[in-house]
């Protein structure tokens, strides 16, 4: 029997795409959700974490935000 996943291919800027994959590789988010890695500006990732996925790169945002804010 195969195994099947539903998956979404996101388009993101490459410094995005490299944040997706240290969460991936360093199972951040409690499991591998990146099912292909297509190019530099492309995934395929489960479909159940595209929200979970948003949140961090809003959190990484207010992060880097603040940090221009405080200097």
């Amino acid at each position: 029997m195969a195994n099947t996943l539903k998956g979404v291919l996101i388009e993101c800027d490459s410094a995005t795409k490299q944040f997706f994959l240290y969460l991936n590789e360093s199972n951040a988010l409690g499991k591998k959700f990146v099912i292909q890695d297509i190019d530099d500006t492309h995934a395929f990732v489960i479909v159940e974490l595209v929200n979970v996925l948003q949140e961090q790169v809003g959190e990484l945002m207010d992060q880097n935000a603040s940090c221009l804010t405080q200097k």
